[in-house]
C-alpha cells in the first residue's frame, strides 16, 4: 500500500526512504527561487536539504516562486504534498530515495504577490532557473534583446511587469525606496557566465526605464557566475510508476536524478549566504574555467550525440552511447577538438573528467532522452558547440568533427530521421531552421546559415566542412558518414582512444 506524501505521513513512509534529519518548523526564509522545476529540486533543494541536516543555515530555507502557467502546475502539485519532494537517486548499483524538505512555502503564481514577497528582508538570495532561453538575449548581438515583446510590454506597463526581469527591477527599486538593501541574483541555469547573463539582462531592463536605476544596480547587486551539473530526466509515468513501485510512496511530482551533483560559485553574496561548503559546493574566485570545462566537455558531448541518436532511432541516451558509431563519434570528436579548446584548470584532469561524463551518458537507470537533449538547439548550439568551433578557427586547427555536428543538427531540422519517421523540432525558431534544412539538404547552393552562427556563417573555413558533411551525410546516411568519420586516420591509425571501449 502506497503512502501519500506529506508532512502528516513522513513517519509513515517506508524505512527505504530517508527523511529529514531536522525540525522543519525551525527553517526560516532566506532564499527566493524563480523556476521550481525539476533541476532545482534535484541540485540546489539538495545541498540545501544537506545543510540542514547538519544543523547549519536554517535560515536559507527555500521559497518558491514563478509566472508561468507551469509554475502554478507545480505549486497546486506540491502543495497538496506541504512542499515536500521524494528524490530518487538513479545508481546503477542501487536506487536509493530521500525526502527533500528544504523548500517551506511556494507563493501563488502572481507578479503583484512575487514582488512584495521580494520586498521582504528575510530574502536575501532571488536564485533562478529559467532555461538557457529566459534572458532575451539579442541572437546577433549576445547583449539584450530590449526590443522583445515581452519586454516592450513591461516597459511600457513597469509598476505591473509580467516578466522575471521586470518583476526583480520592480522589487529592487522598491526595496531601495524602503531602505532595505538589495539581494543576490544567483542565476543556476546552464549558460556561460550566467551570472553575466542574468546582470545584463536586470541591468538591460532598468537601463531602458532609467539610466540612474540601472547605474545603481551594477553598483550595488550582486550576480555570481556558477556552474551547475547534475542529471535530471523530466518526470513522466515511468518515473511516477518507478517510485511508486519500488519505494511505495505517492509523490505528485517525484525528482529522479543521477547520483552526481556539482556546483561552483563564485563567493560573491554580499548580504551573505548559507555554509554550503560544508555538504560539496566550491566557492572560488573565478567560475569560467569550470563553466568552460562543463559547457563544451559535458553540453557539447550532449549535442554531439543527440542529433545522431534522433536520426538513428534511438530514445534513450545510454541507447545511444551502446551504439559503436555514436560512442566512437563523440569520444574522437571530444578528444580531437573539444578538450585541446579548453584552459587547463590546476588538479583537473580532461580525460578523467571526460570519462566520468561518459560513463554518466551510459546509466541507464538514468533513463535520460534523446528528445530532451534535442530542445531549443537555436539556444544550446551557440553556447555549447559553436564557441569550441570558434575557438579551433582562430588557432587554424581543424573542425571537421564539430561541423559533422552541426550538419547532424541541420538534418535533424528536416523533421524526420533515417527510417522517414517524423520528429517534432521543438524550437523557437523551428520554421527558420526547417527552411535552412530543406535549403541544405536539396543541394541549394544560396543555402545560407542562419542568423545564429552570427560569424562563422561566412567563415569560409567552417563552410567548407560544414558542406562536406552536408554532402556526405545526403549520399552515405547518418551511419555511413557517422562510420566514414571515426575511421583511423594516419595520426590515429597507431592505436584507438582510450575511452572508445
Amino acid at each position: 500500500m502506497t503512502t501519500k506524501l506529506n508532512m502528516t505521513a513522513l513517519s509513515l513512509l517506508p524505512d527505504a526512504i530517508a527523511k529529514p534529519a531536522f525540525d522543519r518548523s525551525s527553517l526560516s526564509a532566506g532564499i527566493l527561487h524563480i523556476g521550481v522545476g525539476n533541476f532545482h529540486r534535484a541540485h540546489q533543494a539538495v545541498y540545501l536539504n544537506r545543510l540542514f541536516e547538519q544543523g547549519e543555515g536554517h535560515d536559507w530555507a527555500i521559497v518558491g516562486a514563478g509566472l508561468m502557467p507551469y509554475d502554478k502546475a507545480m505549486r497546486d502539485r506540491l502543495q497538496t504534498q506541504d512542499w515536500l519532494t521524494t528524490i530518487v537517486e538513479l545508481d546503477p548499483d542501487g536506487l536509493s530515495a530521500h525526502v527533500c524538505a528544504s523548500m517551506i512555502d511556494f507563493i501563488d503564481v502572481d507578479p503583484a504577490v512575487l514582488i512584495d514577497r521580494l520586498c521582504q528582508q528575510d530574502i536575501r538570495i532571488v536564485s533562478l532557473t529559467i532555461t538557457e532561453g529566459g534572458y532575451f538575449v539579442d541572437p546577433n548581438s549576445g547583449g539584450f534583446d530590449v526590443s522583445h515583446p515581452e519586454i516592450l510590454a513591461d516597459l511600457e506597463n513597469p509598476e505591473a511587469p509580467s516578466t522575471v526581469f521586470g518583476v526583480l527591477v520592480a522589487a529592487l527599486m522598491k526595496r531601495r525606496a524602503a531602505g532595505v538593501a538589495p539581494f543576490t541574483v544567483m542565476s543556476c541555469d546552464n549558460l556561460p557566465e550566467n551570472g553575466h547573463m542574468a546582470k545584463q539582462t536586470v541591468v538591460g531592463f532598468a537601463r531602458a526605464m532609467s539610466a540612474e536605476v540601472a547605474g545603481w544596480i551594477e553598483q550595488n547587486v550582486a550576480f555570481p557566475n556558477g556552474m551547475v551539473d547534475c542529471i535530471t530526466p523530466a518526470t513522466g509515468d515511468r518515473e511516477r510508476t518507478l517510485i511508486r513501485e519500488t519505494f511505495d510512496v505517492e509523490d505528485a511530482a517525484p525528482v529522479v536524478c543521477e547520483p552526481f551533483r556539482q556546483w561552483v560559485l563564485e563567493d560573491k553574496f554580499p548580504t551573505g549566504r548559507p555554509a554550503l561548503e560544508k555538504v560539496g559546493v566550491e566557492f572560488v574566485s573565478d567560475v569560467a574555467p569550470y563553466e568552460l570545462m562543463k559547457l563544451r566537455i559535458l553540453n557539447g558531448g550532449h549535442a554531439a550525440i543527440a542529433y545522431p541518436g534522433a536520426l538513428l532511432g534511438h530514445h534513450f541516451v545510454h541507447d545511444a552511447m551502446a551504439d559503436p558509431l555514436i560512442r566512437s563519434y563523440l569520444t574522437k570528436l571530444e578528444i580531437e577538438e573539444i578538450l585541446p579548446t579548453v584552459p587547463e584548470i590546476p588538479g583537473v584532469s580532461f580525460h578523467a573528467y571526460l570519462e566520468t561524463v561518459m560513463e554518466r551518458f551510459s546509466n541507464s537507470a538514468v533513463g535520460d532522452t534523446i528528445p530532451r537533449l534535442c530542445l531549443d538547439g537555436s539556444n544550446r548550439q551557440p553556447k555549447f558547440i559553436l564557441p569550441s568551433i570558434q575557438d579551433r578557427l582562430l588557432q587554424n586547427r581543424p573542425v571537421r568533427g564539430l561541423a559533422l555536428e552541426t550538419a547532424l543538427w541541420c538534418r535533424y531540422c528536416l523533421g524526420y530521421n533515417e527510417a522517414g519517421n517524423s520528429i517534432a523540432i521543438e524550437d523557437e525558431h523551428a520554421d527558420v531552421l526547417q527552411t535552412w534544412a530543406q535549403d541544405v539538404f536539396s543541394g541549394a547552393t544560396s543555402a545560407r546559415m542562419p542568423d545564429l552562427f552570427g560569424p562563422l556563417g561566412d567563415d569560409p573555413a567552417f563552410l567548407a566542412e560544414f558542406n562536406t558533411a552536408a554532402e556526405r551525410l545526403r549520399t552515405l546516411g547518418v551511419a555511413g558518414t557517422l562510420s566514414d568519420y571515426v575511421a583511423p586516420s594516419d595520426e590515429t591509425a597507431s592505436g584507438s582512444h582510450p575511452l572508445s571501449a
